[in-house]
């Protein structure tokens, strides 16, 4: 049975916001409560929808703050805590690392210590495939494969993984850790290749692609991966790992072209084409191909992703350009100057 109250944090972000919309979908007489520092890659817009909404809470506070964390779940009382709360830009990792030690690994040691002693019933820990470091041309990373983090966004998450289930093992903490393919859909920031790459064309602007583009990604729609969430909350047993994949490889070239044939296809005289992608500078230990096989959460839990991605990706293309205020309301001055320091160029708009 679902959980009556969960305690989201980061729910305010891309997945959370969107794995929110869906239990108040999928699930009656719930009651969600959103704990969201509001980085830059938190907005509120993505719930505005809610906000009149008895059955869900909002609270502005940082996991790493002991108080607001402890404070939170003594007035609610959540049945389960679901953490999507992390700094997760593997560029910024690389420019100053110091935010993911703090949220990534600290911030989810304060969650499970508060979840430990307030006696919540369910925590899960919501990672990356990136955990397990870079694979070779053939085969998967299973749930037992050892982690091999390459980036500081990486290690950190993995670090974060470890502390959860220790606490399960340590304190007896029901912890549950799921480990994601790359995820797109609506709400994405656009320092992330689908949205980057929609919002460059829209402004006529190049699409930097790092090296050949040739690294290889298992691609997963985020209504897909909120679905094998609420089977996690549901089902899953404590102290169990779960890879959450849909066997979608694709190059981050052929995202890229897939993207602009779509708004071509939607914007014929936008002046959009192939001849927009800029190959730059390859990222400092950009790892070449991911992949993880989700065998135990379809056996396990009857999860399998639902959403092809021809289908998933046309669908976030249009989703992107009937919002595009929302997409170009993200270009902060912050957004602007970490592009420069990725990318080594300005942000030409």
């Amino acid at each position: 049975m679902t959980p009556e109250t969960i305690l989201v944090t980061g729910g305010a972000g891309f997945i959370g916001s969107n794995f929110i919309h869906y239990l108040f979908r999928t699930r009656k007489g719930i009651t969600i409560v959103n704990l969201d520092k509001l980085t830059y890659a938190g907005n509120l817009r993505n719930l505005e929808d809610l906000k009149s909404q008895e059955s869900y809470h909002f609270v502005h506070g940082d996991i790493c703050d002991s108080g607001t964390v402890d404070g939170v779940i003594r007035e609610y009382q959540p049945d389960c805590l679901v953490n999507f709360a992390a700094e997760t830009h593997v560029d910024r990792s690389i420019l100053d690392p110091d935010g993911f030690v703090m949220t990534n690994i600290a911030g989810v040691q304060n969650l499970l210590r508060a979840a430990s002693e307030h006696g919540v019933s369910k925590f899960i820990q919501v990672s990356t495939d990136e955990v397990y470091g870079s694979l070779g041309p053939t085969g998967f990373f299973m749930e037992e494969s050892p982690l091999n983090p390459r980036s500081p966004y990486a290690a950190s998450k993995a670090a974060g993984d470890l502390l959860a289930l220790a606490s399960y093992h340590t304190h007896s903490l029901p912890v549950v850790v799921t480990r994601s393919s790359n995820n797109y859909g609506p709400c994405q920031h656009p320092e992330k290749l689908v949205p980057l790459t929609i919002l460059r064309c829209l402004q006529g602007q190049p699409v930097p692609v790092y090296g050949d583009g040739l690294q290889i990604r298992d691609w997963l729609h985020v209504r897909d991966h909120c679905a094998a969430l609420d089977l996690v909350m549901e089902k899953a047993k404590p102290g169990t790992v779960y890879n959450v994949g849909a066997t979608c490889e694709r190059t981050n070239l052929a995202v890229i072209r897939k993207i602009i044939s779509i708004l071509q296809e939607a914007l014929p005289d936008g002046g959009i084409s192939e001849d927009l992608i800029q190959h730059v500078t390859d990222r400092k230990g950009h790892d070449r191909r991911y992949a993880i096989d989700p065998a135990r959460i379809r056996r396990e839990l009857g999860w399998s992703p639902s959403i092809s991605f021809d289908e998933g990706v046309k669908e976030t293309v249009l989703w992107y350009l009937d919002h595009q205020d929302w997409l170009h309301s993200a270009v902060s001055e912050d957004y602007r100057t970490t592009f420069r320091n990725i990318y080594g160029r300005p942000y030409d708009i």
